[in-house]
C-alpha cells in the first residue's frame, strides 16, 4: 500500500504526495515527484501514519525515487532563477498597477511551470499579467493568492510559546477562530495577548476550547454569590485550570476554595424600599396597594374633564342631518307666494 508524505517546496508551501511501499523515503530526503505535465522536486517532512479516510489517493503526486546530484543541482539553479522572475514580476505589477503584493515564485524541476504566491485585500484581475509574464519568462505561468495566515505559514517564525509556529510546522487548515473563545478560557481580551505573528486570533484558542467549556459548566461565574466553610460571599476571581475561586466575603476578607467546597446560592429579590411620602399617598388611597393601582380602576370616562376615545361621546348635541337645497329656509323665502 502506498505511504502519504508531506514535502515542502523551496518556496515554503507544502503539499501531500504517495509513496510506494518500497521506495526506502525519510525525512529531510529531498525527492522527485510527478505531478499532472511537470516533474518538481521537494524535501520530506514527514510521513502521515494514519491517512484520512477522505484521502483521495488519484489525485495525488506521485514520488518517483530520492533525488541525485544532477537533480540537486538542477533545483538550486531554479532557486536563483525565481529570484530574477521576482524581480520582473514585481516591475510588470508596478506598470500595470495592480494592488497586490508579491510573496515568492517557484520553479519546477523541469522549468515547464513557474509558480507566483501574492497576498490581496481583495481579488484582483491579474490575466494581463499572467500574458506579461509567459511573454517574458518563456513558460507557463500560474497565480496563487494566499491569505494572511498562509503567508506567514510560508514565512515562519518563533510564538510566544517558544515553539515554532502551528502553521509552518503541522497545521493546514485554519478553523473559524472568534473572540468568545478567549472569553471562556478567561483570557485577557487585549489585542497583543490574543492575537498571532499573523495579527489575526491565535490558532491555539481551538485546541482547548472543548476542555475550558466542560470546566465551565462546574464553576460559578464571578459577582455570584456563594455559601463558604466561613460564610457567606461573593466571587472575585477564579482558576478553570485548578478549579479554585476567590470570594470575598462580608467582611471583607478574601479565602480561596475548590469549587466543590462552595455553593452557588440563589440571589434572593431586594425588599421593596416605601418611602414616607409614598406611603401617606398609599393611605390617602385606601391603604391597600398603591395609588396608581387605584386610579388605574377608575372607570373610563369619569372625572371631570371630558375623555375622548373609541366607544365614548362626549357632551355636544348631535349633528343636524344636512338639508337639501329646496328644504333649507331660504329656498321657502325665495319661492313664489300663491294668490
Amino acid at each position: 500500500m502506498d505511504r502519504l508524505l508531506v514535502i515542502k517546496l523551496d518556496n515554503g508551501s507544502t503539499l501531500e504526495a504517495k509513496a510506494p511501499a518500497e521506495l526506502e523515503v525519510k525525512p529531510h530526503d529531498t525527492c522527485v515527484f510527478r505531478r499532472d505535465f511537470y516533474t518538481d522536486a521537494g524535501e520530506v517532512v514527514r510521513e502521515v501514519a494514519e491517512p484520512p479516510e477522505s484521502t483521495n489517493w488519484a489525485e495525488l503526486p506521485t514520488v518517483q525515487h530520492i533525488a541525485d546530484n544532477r537533480e540537486l543541482a538542477a533545483a538550486n539553479d531554479n532557486y536563483m532563477r525565481s529570484r530574477g522572475a521576482m524581480r520582473t514580476a514585481r516591475e510588470l505589477v508596478g506598470n500595470l498597477g495592480l494592488a497586490m503584493k508579491l510573496l515568492n515564485a517557484h520553479y519546477s524541476l523541469d522549468g515547464k511551470l513557474v509558480v507566483i504566491q501574492f497576498s490581496a485585500d481583495g481579488r484582483v484581475d491579474f490575466r494581463e499579467l499572467v500574458k506579461e509574464l509567459s511573454r517574458a519568462l518563456c513558460t507557463r505561468i500560474e497565480l496563487r493568492q494566499i491569505g494572511v495566515r498562509d503567508e506567514t505559514g510560508i514565512y515562519g517564525g518563533i510564538a510566544v510559546c517558544g515553539q515554532r509556529l502551528c502553521c509552518c510546522r503541522f497545521l493546514k487548515e485554519f478553523n473559524s477562530i472568534n473572540v468568545k473563545m478567549a472569553k471562556e478560557q478567561d483570557l485577557s481580551l487585549t489585542p497583543a495577548t490574543i492575537s498571532g505573528a499573523c495579527g489575526r486570533l491565535k490558532c491555539c484558542l481551538k485546541y482547548e476550547h472543548e476542555g475550558y467549556q466542560e470546566l465551565e459548566r462546574e464553576m460559578p461565574k464571578r459577582g455570584n454569590w456563594c455559601e463558604t466553610p466561613q460564610g457567606r460571599g461573593r466571587v472575585c476571581d477564579r482558576n478553570l485550570l485548578t478549579q479554585k475561586v476567590s470570594i470575598q466575603l462580608e467582611s471583607g476578607n478574601i479565602v480561596h476554595f475548590h469549587r466543590s467546597e462552595v455553593t452557588i446560592h440563589v440571589p434572593e429579590q431586594r425588599p421593596r424600599i416605601v418611602s414616607e411620602r409614598q406611603q401617606g399617598r398609599e393611605r390617602r388611597d385606601g391603604g391597600s396597594g398603591n395609588g396608581r393601582e387605584n386610579r388605574d380602576s377608575r372607570p373610563r370616562g369619569s372625572g371631570n374633564g371630558v375623555q375622548k376615545g373609541r366607544g365614548v361621546r362626549d357632551n355636544r348635541p348631535p349633528r343636524e342631518e344636512a338639508r337639501r337645497p329646496e328644504e333649507s329656509p331660504r329656498a321657502e323665502e325665495n319661492a313664489p307666494q300663491e294668490k
